[in-house]
């Protein structure tokens, strides 16, 4: 099966306990307000993968120590049926690879997935999507309501254990406020046609707290990065 995604990137540690795999996926028919991932709101942009490109992804994140998996957009319910089958294999290989200590907890790797959908909005289709995941983070993002709770945007924002796994995982951070860095910053050479030589790329990855993004831009100007585009910009 097809999937439309935007980015992957490991280790992602700023979105989930650890190091993690970073999968965004393209497409979201909700475009918050404020939203600092315009570039993945267009369903037809982004990448087509198979799926099993990703979880091939996850297998090599595994065998690197990965603490779990965290499915953001986007808005990855905007691919039900696609999102199933990567969340379903993604489960059956970290069941391979769940041996006592292959965590830092000593618990296997979680999934984790972001949605802006409310639970009340959740259909069967996007219910059968969301089965394998161990934890959720529901709500659309709310640019008037801010919150220093660690991995959530906006204060509405809920973060909602679905297993055992998630609850034992992610029990110490329901209420958990934010005590390290909220963004992790990644640059490489952009995907241009004219190769390495040209712009680079400078992703933001994780949920930044209010007045961040303008921070980095000014931090990325000192030392020489001046941003052509903005992703949280129309």
């Amino acid at each position: 099966m097809r999937i439309r995604v935007s980015g992957t990137h490991f280790p992602l540690e700023t979105l989930g306990p650890g190091r993690r795999l970073g999968i965004w996926l393209q497409g979201c028919p909700l475009a918050c307000p404020g939203c600092m991932s315009r570039h993945t709101w267009d369903a037809e942009s982004g990448e087509s993968m198979d799926v099993e490109a990703l979880l091939e992804l996850w297998r090599s994140a595994l065998g690197r120590g990965a603490a779990g998996m965290t499915v953001s957009g986007g808005e990855p319910l905007a691919q039900p049926a696609a999102l199933a089958e990567l969340l379903r294999g993604a489960a059956r290989l970290r069941t391979a690879w769940t041996r006592p200590g292959t965590t830092d907890d000593g618990l296997p790797a979680d999934l984790l997935v972001y949605t802006g959908y409310e639970e009340s909005e959740l259909d069967t289709s996007r219910r059968t999507a969301l089965a394998p995941a161990d934890a959720v983070v529901t709500g659309r993002f709310r640019v008037a309501e801010p919150t220093g709770l660690v991995w959530r945007g906006s204060a509405n924002q809920r973060l909602t254990p679905r297993t055992g796994l998630g609850r034992v995982r992610y029990a110490p951070h329901l209420d958990r406020e934010a005590d390290g860095p909220a963004v992790q910053i990644v640059v490489e050479p952009a995907q241009v046609s004219d190769g390495p030589a040209g712009p680079l790329s400078v992703r933001l990855l994780g949920v930044p707290r209010r007045g961040e993004l303008q921070y980095f831009e000014r931090w990325l100007r000192e030392r020489g990065l001046r941003l052509r585009e903005r992703s949280w910009r129309p």
